[in-house]
């Protein structure tokens, strides 16, 4: 009677102590669950919120004018030489045009406030217009050109009208000036083009991400140049031929701390060695090429040898059984069968270089640069410093900006991310 109440007992302490599992794994999962969807949600509420604020980028707004392209202002002497047009008043046919449409308008002050409804950038749109037919002097035509940030704000409904005059950018009377263009048909939006053929600017309107798209792609071509063959390389030699001894226990240690290193502590190095050491010039893709390799290179060297490492030991046994030198069984065997896995590793460091800021901003890579970058030696800007620059900006239009380029590098970061993932399904082998 006592073996059997010891049972009893024993299999309700058994049984106590599975139903505790139980709720203790149910629980476990329950709090995974909600980690996960909480991060899902606040992902998702960064995606949108980026393209909340950003779509309305790759719109710009338009205003009409006709303009009278008089040759008193274009080319008073009647010569039509390219240095004369280049540098002929359009600005007083934009002003011409603006008094033209509304002859109301005679105060000093309200001409001036009445001017700025049209970009600056609209002189260079007739400049290249004229540069490009001069047979246009002397000829009147409607042209679309780019209006002022404030104006295009407005448009896209940003600027809030019901707050008092002094808080707006935008003014009463000119409120008044844009409704009439609106009822005479003379405004438009248009997709901005600039935004992806343009370099930096100081007005929003006119501004773009060309230069530093540009930039970046010179940036990360020096980094690929030197961090492929260089963290392959000394991936094959400690993998195949290091001998394991202190030295390269060592070497190893070393490599994986430098991957957790801030990436910051890189652009000090490159400040220290390639500026103020070897003279490089500040602020080139070379000098930022050369930090994000020096960056990059502990990631791709750990992820080459963890490839090395997926190839079988029978591979290297079966080629060097019928004659094969080691270099030739690493060379012909083994970096072939690897070169997927060490493919992926590299992408997802240019990925991480792509994204990479701090490191550029201490070799100067911060300055404005109007100019496209023509090589690895001009000036440049990169993307990430791009949108930092943008983001230090007051202007409200350069918010949009900021978050279409954000949205730009977003796309460029998921789609290496996607290539690695397709080139690893591709062609990764299993044993």
């Amino acid at each position: 009677m006592n073996n059997l109440q010891q049972h009893n007992d024993t299999m309700a302490r058994v049984q106590q102590g599975l139903n505790q599992r139980y709720r203790n794994e149910k629980r476990f999962r329950r709090v995974g669950l909600s980690a996960i969807m909480s991060g899902l949600i606040f992902v998702s509420f960064l995606f949108i919120t980026i393209f909340a604020n950003g779509y309305t980028a790759f719109q710009q707004t338009y205003l009409k004018l006709d303009v009278v392209f008089d040759p008193a202002l274009i080319a008073p002497l009647g010569m039509t030489d390219p240095d004369i047009l280049s540098a002929a008043n359009y600005g007083g046919l934009v002003k011409a045009a603006m008094r033209e449409m509304f002859p109301s308008v005679t105060s000093r002050r309200e001409k001036k406030t009445l001017y700025k409804l049209v970009s600056t950038g609209a002189v260079y749109q007739l400049r290249e217009m004229v540069m490009l037919d001069p047979a246009l002097i002397g000829t009147k035509k409607s042209v679309w050109l780019v209006a002022d940030d404030d104006v295009d704000m407005l448009i896209k409904e940003h600027i809030d009208l019901n707050a008092v005059e002094s808080d707006r950018r935008i003014k009463n009377n000119q409120l008044e000036w844009i409704r009439l263009l609106q009822k005479n048909g003379r405004v438009e939006k248009r997709f901005n083009s600039t935004f992806f053929t343009a370099g930096d600017s100081r007005e929003p309107e006119l501004s773009g991400i060309k230069g530093a798209v540009y930039g970046s792609f010179f940036t990360l071509l020096i980094c690929l140049a030197i961090a492929f063959p260089v963290g392959v390389a000394a991936a094959v030699y400690l993998e195949e031929f290091a001998s394991k001894n202190r030295w390269t226990d060592l070497i190893e240690v070393n490599i994986n701390n430098l991957a957790a290193v801030p990436s910051i502590v890189f652009g000090l190095l490159g400040l220290a060695v390639f500026i103020n050491f070897f003279g490089l010039p500040r602020s080139v893709p070379l000098v930022g090429g050369l930090v994000l390799a020096l960056m990059t290179l502990p990631t791709i060297i750990i992820a080459s040898r963890a490839a090395l490492k997926s190839v079988p030991p029978s591979i290297r046994e079966a080629a060097l059984g019928v004659g094969a030198s080691p270099m030739q069984t690493v060379t012909h065997h083994v970096l072939p069968l690897a070169m997927p896995g060490m493919l992926t590793g590299t992408i997802i460091g240019m990925a991480q270089a792509l994204g990479e800021t701090a490191p550029l901003l201490m070799i100067g890579m911060v300055a404005f640069i109007v100019d496209i970058p023509g090589g690895p030696f001009d000036p440049s800007a990169v993307l990430p410093v791009q949108v930092y620059l943008w983001a230090d900006s007051p202007e409200r239009a350069f918010v949009e900006r900021t978050s279409a380029a954000i949205m730009v590098l977003l796309a460029f970061l998921i789609s290496m991310n996607l290539l690695a993932v397709w080139l690893r399904k591709k062609f990764e082998r299993r044993w």
